[in-house]
């Protein structure tokens, strides 16, 4: 018949390999929170409420003499900077003979809902880099901030700036009104006030949310035709576990911080304006004058290059580095591309700086 419809055999062939790829998954694929991410060795060197301070144990004989403290996001767990140990952002560092300190966080519970910018900048990120002082024997440290641990980081060594040697912002959260990602969207258009009011602390559902409409398509069903692909790629399935381990890892944040860091940073975008107040003090980013690294991803759908860039402009260094790196979000502190390039020239950088 002239109008017999056709199809392809190669089409027939994929559908049912990538069918009896779903059938055989349950007996092949652990689940997500099943799997044992194998951590760069560390103690618990302090605490405060809920808080960590962890130290990595060193893998050199000598280490730099300025310590590194990395504060963390807000948002997920730390551990998506050591995540695998060929993909680790610590385990690097302490290669290159960096000694390393990592802030957790911890999970706020409803006793923590009013606790705000004041208390994680001049309190707990505070009395971490005084316990780092002391016990290494210096005067300041090198204080890096990834993403919303990078806004931290730069409010911190505005306020404490003889506390910090050297200032690495990853990604930071710096200038809300150019941040076009959805994330950005959302919080300017939100009443946060009756959020908190009603809620409290920020749920760790509404952050699935706000990132399952980051990229719907690539990161809702793309990505699990493509694991079904791979199934019998254990390399694959492996680093797509441990991924989706740490993105179901997510503590609520604070109420009173989450409130703040909408209309401050997003809604009035006061930090680049230096109008922002913590603790009581106006927060001027000239005030930085330490040496800056800024870390930006150009393909980043969570924080825009736009919104992380300005800082490199805004701050009083005279000693300032801005990168710009081919790659995304996570792909600037946990992949190959990290370990080959950003990694060695960070190094680097703090190295003729310590």
């Amino acid at each position: 018949m002239e109008n017999e419809l056709k199809i392809d055999p190669r089409l027939v062939e994929e559908f049912l390999n990538f069918s009896k790829n779903i059938a055989e998954a349950p007996k092949l694929v652990a689940a997500p929170d099943e799997i044992i991410l194998e951590t760069t060795p560390h103690d618990v060197a302090y605490t405060e409420d809920k808080v960590r301070l962890l130290h990595y144990k060193p893998l050199t004989s000598t280490q730099n003499k300025v310590p590194l403290v990395i504060a963390y996001a807000i948002i997920n767990r730390h551990h998506i900077l050591d995540i695998h140990p060929k993909k680790s952002w610590v385990r690097n560092l302490l290669e290159q003979g960096i000694d390393v300190y990592m802030i957790d966080w911890g999970s706020p519970t409803n006793i923590d809902k009013y606790l705000d910018m004041d208390d994680y900048v001049n309190v707990y990120l505070d009395h971490c880099v005084d316990f780092v002082k002391h016990e290494s024997g210096t005067d300041n440290v090198s204080l890096q901030g990834y993403c919303t641990g990078g806004t931290l980081a730069a409010i911190y060594a505005a306020l404490h700036p003889k506390n910090v040697k050297n200032l690495v912002a990853t990604a930071p959260v710096i200038d809300g009104w150019k941040d076009t990602t959805v994330v950005s969207n959302i919080a300017k258009h939100v009443d946060v006030e009756k959020m908190v009011k009603t809620i409290g602390n920020m749920p760790p559902e509404f952050m699935y949310y706000c990132f399952s409409i980051l990229k719907p398509f690539e990161q809702g069903l793309e990505k699990y035709i493509n694991f079904f692909r791979n199934i019998h790629d254990e390399n694959y399935v492996d680093n797509f576990l441990r991924v989706e381990k740490w993105l179901g890892d997510t503590p609520p944040i604070p109420g009173e911080l989450f409130k703040q860091w909408i209309k401050d940073i997003y809604q009035d975008n006061l930090l680049i304006q230096n109008k922002m107040y913590v603790g009581g003090k106006q927060i001027s980013l000239k005030n930085i004058t330490m040496p800056l690294f800024t870390q930006v991803a150009v393909g980043d759908h969570l924080v825009s290059p736009e919104c992380s860039m300005p800082l490199h402009y805004a701050v009083g260094s005279e000693d300032k580095t801005l990168r710009m790196y081919p790659t995304g979000h996570v792909g600037m502190i946990a992949s190959s591309f990290s370990q080959k390039k950003v990694l060695p020239e960070l190094s680097q950088w703090l190295k003729e700086r310590s």
